[in-house]
């Protein structure tokens, strides 16, 4: 990490990678931020219960990575990233993956210090570390500001839930 250290601000910060023994504070912040935008307690509870053990898996095979910041020996920030297999496409025509943000998250009280555009930055470094030259994420109304400052921009993407039968 010291080569992120040298050209991302952290505040004083450490900032390590994410790993198998940050599962909890992982769901933890997934579970927070999705509080924080709305969404329902009982539907987030059901949620973490099936996302443990899916990113148990990818935290330890590495499909799931990404970054914490620390202060101290706390975990204040942290952003999850995956490559993730996509179809030659015009934003990037040779390549087969683009990247993914997700989980971004940064404690209430250390919010405000640029902590969440830090590691938007520490993530398109390790994005451009692996090949990976298009990445897509989903913001929040909150986020979307912070991605916006680092160049991010609102694509037509739509979604719709399934009913299953």
């Amino acid at each position: 990490m010291n080569e992120l250290q040298g050209c991302v601000d952290f505040s004083g910060l450490e900032c390590r990678p994410v790993g198998p023994c940050d599962l909890e504070m992982i769901c933890s912040h997934r579970q927070q931020m999705f509080l924080e935008a709305g969404g329902d307690p009982e539907k987030l509870q059901v949620m973490t219960q099936h996302f443990r053990p899916w990113l148990e898996e990818r935290l330890a095979d590495g499909r799931y990575y990404g970054f914490k910041l620390l202060d101290g020996d706390q975990p204040v920030a942290a952003i999850g990233l995956m490559s993730i297999d996509w179809p030659p496409h015009p934003s990037h025509p040779t390549l087969d993956k683009r990247g993914y943000v997700l989980n971004v998250y940064v404690q209430p009280a250390y919010r405000r210090r640029g902590l969440a555009s830090a590691l938007m930055q520490a993530a398109d470094a390790e994005f451009a570390r692996r090949g990976i030259t298009f990445a897509v994420l989903h913001a929040t109304e909150t986020g979307r500001p912070v991605y916006e400052q680092s160049g991010w921009a609102a694509t037509a993407e739509m979604a719709k839930p399934i009913a299953l039968q």
